[in-house]
């Protein structure tokens, strides 16, 4: 026999999971500013309103980052894959380009706005 007890929590399940499901769907906030770290530590941040070219070299490895109308992206690497050369340009609060061959890590970060969302 079903409950009304039951009913409730089945209806508070499907809430709390469809709160998380589209809970990071909603808008991010815009960055204001470009951290790139190379082997884990910060080789700089820069403004995301100052259009620059950044050119990381380490042991051989190149990576030139483009910073320009308020967006970022890897414009080359000398990596294999080209993962973050084709992953596009990033403008949002938590957005980030990851360069594992070349350990370069280049995220956007910002004040304000939603806390960051992590799911599995």
């Amino acid at each position: 026999m079903i409950k009304k007890a039951d009913i409730i929590l089945l209806i508070l399940i499907v809430a709390a999971g469809l709160i998380i499901s589209f809970g990071p769907l909603a808008k991010k906030a815009g960055g204001t500013d470009v951290r790139v770290t190379l082997d884990g530590d910060t080789y700089g941040i820069y403004s995301l309103a100052e259009d620059r070219t950044i050119t990381i070299e380490k042991d051989g490895h190149t990576n030139v980052i483009v910073i320009e109308d308020g967006t970022v992206h890897m414009e080359s690497s000398t990596c294999k894959n080209q993962i973050c050369v084709k992953h596009g340009k990033i403008s949002l609060k938590g957005d980030s380009i990851v360069c594992l061959p070349n350990r370069v890590v280049v995220e956007i970060e910002g004040e304000g706005g939603e806390a960051d969302v992590i799911s599995g």
